[in-house]
């Protein structure tokens, strides 16, 4: 499974490289908002410094919601960097829009998924990765893994090319349970990403272990 971090905090994506285990990165306009970076000149730049900090996919999200608005956008933002995933959002529009530019060669994501149908038609439609959304199916009260587990088994049934990339992680048990479904790709935040290492029995081990040496010495 591959790890991504879904944010546009660079002391983020740098600290989640540093431990080694880094895939990629995934973006989105409220990400971009948050860090305070507006204007297609600063985002251009923002989107080239994150490609050269990471050296896997990085996903920039369209903001247009017409076919040839998303195309046009599309474009643009793959020609920043041959590291970028165009994100498009799964609805009609978007769909066309992610089967031309998968035509052209063009890596994509199908982001906003919360069914199995938009699932589907994003694999047939050629997107390189499908983002379904865990954690905001989750706030509805229902169980985002449901849908997980059903992706995994019809993508494994047409043995489609799609990557299932599970997004709105919101706790470190939403990454394991991702991992015995099967999926592709998990994007995190770092907090949730970061809780994979903590567990109270390793604290108390490893306090043992030093104090047992610290004697040992005197």
């Amino acid at each position: 499974m591959k790890f991504f971090i879904d944010t546009a905090n660079i002391d983020e994506i740098t600290e989640a490289g540093s431990l080694g285990i880094l895939d990629g990165v995934t973006t989105n306009p409220s990400l971009m908002a948050k860090e305070g970076i507006s204007g297609e000149e600063n985002i251009i730049k923002h989107y080239e410094t994150i490609c050269n900090i990471v050296d896997g996919h990085v996903s920039a999200e369209v903001i247009a919601t017409d076919m040839d608005g998303m195309i046009d956008e599309g474009l643009k933002l793959a020609s920043i960097h041959s590291q970028i995933v165009v994100k498009v959002p799964a609805t009609a529009n978007g769909i066309k829009a992610i089967n031309h530019l998968s035509h052209k060669g063009i890596k994509t994501n199908c982001t906003l998924v919360f069914s199995t149908g938009q699932a589907i038609l994003a694999a047939k439609a050629g997107a390189t990765y499908v983002s379904p959304f865990i954690g905001r199916i989750d706030d509805m009260n229902y169980n985002g893994m449901d849908l997980i587990d059903q992706m995994v088994q019809v993508y494994h049934n047409y043995e489609f090319e799609t990557q299932i990339l599970a997004a709105s992680i919101r706790n470190t048990r939403h990454i394991i349970e991702c991992a015995e479904a099967g999926v592709d790709v998990v994007t995190s935040p770092l907090k949730p990403l970061k809780g994979l290492l903590k567990h109270p029995l390793t604290d108390i081990g490893l306090e043992k272990f030093l104090a047992d040496h610290k004697k040992a010495q005197q």
